[in-house]
């Protein structure tokens, strides 16, 4: 990994080529784009279909589509952006929120910006420096960056207009990977922290000057101070106890936001409760809003105007922060306004967008934790038995886990086919309860339950990757069933996009780009890339000729935290934005794929008892980027593969020696010993993983 590319400090665009300025993103401006060929907003249009009219790359010649350019970006590290595309330039982001403005047609470089983010925060984070990309509104560029910051930026230069500080509480575990929206001159954003015991909110600002306008809490907080709205005081009578409000409660917005303008409602979507055991957050009781739901909300004033739970008191990790689409669909005959949601829990849902009425809802992936959902409520049927862990303490393997049956990769609606176009994926969890909770720590993830197990050997290792699959599925909303589907070998494939040519577009976790028939599957377009793909792509027309823009990058939670399973994908680090057109002619960039050679560990010379605590602690401070298990797909160093230097400077790395490299700190958090039982439990298991590699490679059982 280069990391000198980390001192590149975004003040080159005094030197840069000029951009030309950045329009206007209202919903009038969204509404219309096919003169244009813009891709404007996050979703394309403010009801975030992602579907545009571009036809002239159609089912008949995209499998003409050749590389027209390719952008290497400086650190080779996950990419999640939406590419923005306005009048010819097109404004993206890489890892740690640095911002990049290139040329649309030729790929060149115009400015950059790096927001210079001490990498030593990504600590406070679950799921990589990740960054969703920018909104453009004006003549200005916004970002929110991963500590915390929402910035705004001139499009002409990149250079600095204003900065202000999200944060409610620097002490707390907050970051932002999420992109802002602009909606009626204000720009709004969210933040995450979860899973690390923060208090879920989201915050509109003046789009000119950086003025806060308003500021949205999803869960209340601690009752001493009192409730800063109606609103706060409504839902606290939907939890109980006081663990929630010291805990943080979670609730956080981190990635769905939609806008209707015809209805002028802003739609957000709300994460999962801290802890995610519901006994420990709230004592097994109430729905505790607005975790885990879908919250409407008056865009000029930040007030609540309805909501709908997904999962009343969420104990799974099941988000409602996945991918929002508004749209018009014939319900019962009639065109009717609507919200669709296909949210970690399994089931695709259809609400009416201006009251949040349940209209439908229809199970789309594999789901154990509930039977249904019923009809008249729409609330779902738990089925106690296969997913009740907390009453009596009991584990329980259910289905989808944490990773979701869809994850934060945005689906498509493509109105000329009536179809929904999903990045599905089959995921189980063994959920194991905590007695009691633990204090909230910086930069240490606090679950109420035991840190999740994963095979330690090469054969577990195929065997659970025989159960987590991914699909690409073509969803009817109205019929609420499949209309097609195309199976991957692996989860965590990218977004989709859907256009007027009768395609879909998509990338996967091994490192592949295709193109679909929307009405019918067919594979129509097939193109290896450089690395694993998760962001959405986009297209765009320029002086005519339309151009099709795949972010690839691979990273995130899953390739990170389990590595068990995204090492089998092959993907190596290589960080780049391809952009294709019929016939085009350039260079494809080389592909590489990862081969495992065996480590050359040092000795171990630790006991049981101290390679056990050495277990235990690994689970709790350092799997959630190092891979449980100490599993790696190498997205961050792969541990087992420590070479003797690093050994040696083990301790004064944990400390804080490559902190400015992405290595958070854990002075005051690990004692001397306890560091050394890491290094102790990761060199065991380097020699198991050299055995294993050895014996296969030899032909031995």
């Amino acid at each position: 990994m280069n990391y000198s590319a980390l001192l590149i400090t975004g003040l080159l665009a005094c030197f840069a080529p000029v951009a030309p300025a950045a329009q206007d993103s209202t919903p009038q401006a969204l509404a219309s784009q096919k003169a244009t060929g813009n891709w404007p907003g996050h979703g394309r249009n403010s009801g975030e279909e992602r579907f545009s009219p571009l036809d002239s790359v159609n089912e008949g010649n995209v499998d003409k589509l050749g590389l027209a350019w390719s952008f290497k970006y400086p650190l080779d590290r996950v990419v999640e952006a939406t590419p923005i595309v306005v009048h010819g330039v097109l404004y993206t982001t890489g890892a740690y929120s640095m911002v990049f403005a290139l040329d649309a047609k030729s790929g060149e470089l115009l400015w950059e910006y790096n927001p210079k983010v001490w990498r030593g925060y990504q600590g406070r984070g679950c799921c990589d420096a990740a960054n969703r990309g920018v909104a453009v509104h004006n003549g200005m560029v916004y970002v929110g960056v991963y500590d915390g910051r929402l910035e705004a930026l001139d499009a002409k230069t990149g250079e600095l207009v204003w900065s202000v500080n999200t944060l409610i509480d620097a002490e707390r575990n907050y970051t932002i990977t999420g992109a802002p929206r602009v909606v009626k001159g204000k720009v709004i954003i969210g933040n995450g922290g979860a899973e690390f015991g923060v208090r879920g909110y989201i915050t509109a600002y003046e789009a000119e000057t950086g003025k806060q306008a308003w500021r949205f809490f999803t869960v209340p907080g601690d009752p001493a101070r009192g409730d800063e709205t109606d609103t706060i005081s409504m839902i606290r009578k939907t939890w109980h106890g006081d663990q929630y409000w010291k805990q943080g409660g979670g609730g956080t917005v981190w990635d769905a936001m939609a806008y209707d303008s015809e209805l002028n409602l802003l739609y957000i979507g709300v994460g999962n409760g801290s802890f995610w055991n519901y006994k420990l957050r709230s004592e097994a009781k109430g729905d505790n809003l607005f975790v885990s739901s879908i919250v409407a909300i008056n865009p000029d004033s930040g007030d609540y105007v309805w909501h709908y739970q997904t999962t009343p008191g969420d104990a799974w990790d099941y988000t409602a922060t996945q991918h929002i689409i508004v749209t018009t669909l014939p319900i019962a005959g009639k065109d009717r306004r609507v919200v669709m949601q296909a949210p970690k829990n399994g089931f695709f849902y259809v609400l009416d967008a201006a009251t949040g009425k349940f209209i439908s809802a229809g199970k789309f992936g594999e789901v154990t934790w509930a039977k249904g959902i019923d009809p008249q409520t729409g609330r779902p049927i738990i089925d106690r038995e296969a997913a009740d862990y907390w009453t009596d303490s009991e584990p329980k393997t259910v289905f989808p886990g944490s990773q979701g049956a869809h994850n934060w990769p945005p689906m498509s609606f493509n109105p000329e086919t009536g179809l929904v176009y999903i990045p599905q994926q089959v995921t189980m969890e063994h959920f194991v309860p905590l007695e009691s909770p633990k204090a909230v720590k910086t930069g240490v993830p606090n679950l109420g339950l035991e840190v999740p197990i994963v095979p330690e050997t090469l054969a577990g290792i195929e065997e659970l990757a025989q159960v987590y699959r991914g699909n690409l599925v073509a969803w009817d909303p109205v019929r609420q069933e499949v209309r097609w589907k195309q199976p991957y070998e692996h989860i965590h494939n990218s977004g989709t996009l859907t256009t007027a040519g009768n395609l879909v577009f998509q990338g996967t976790a091994d490192g592949r780009v295709l193109a679909y028939s929307a009405d019918e599957g067919v594979k129509l377009w097939e193109q290896p890339v450089s690395s694993g793909v998760v962001a959405g792509p986009v297209t765009y027309a320029v002086e005519g000729e339309q151009y099709v823009a795949f972010n690839v990058g691979w990273g995130g939670a899953f390739p990170i935290t389990f590595g068990a399973l995204a090492y089998r994908t092959g993907v190596v680090p290589d960080s780049r934005l391809y952009v294709f057109k019929l016939n085009g002619k350039a260079a494809m960039p080389p592909v590489e794929r990862r081969t495992l050679e065996p480590p050359s560990p040092p000795p171990l010379t630790a006991d049981a008892a101290t390679l056990a605590e050495g277990k235990r602690l690994y689970a709790d401070h350092c799997g959630v980027c190092h891979g449980l298990s100490a599993l790696s797909a190498n997205i961050i160093p792969d541990l087992r593969y420590l070479t003797p230097e690093k050994h040696a400077e083990f301790l004064p790395i944990v400390y804080g020696l490559r902190s400015h490299q992405g290595m958070p700190p854990f002075g005051g958090i690990l004692e001397q010993q306890e560091a050394e039982s890491i290094r102790q439990y990761i060199i065991q298991r380097s020699h198991d993983w050299r055995e294993e590699l050895q014996n296969r490679n030899s032909g031995s059982e």
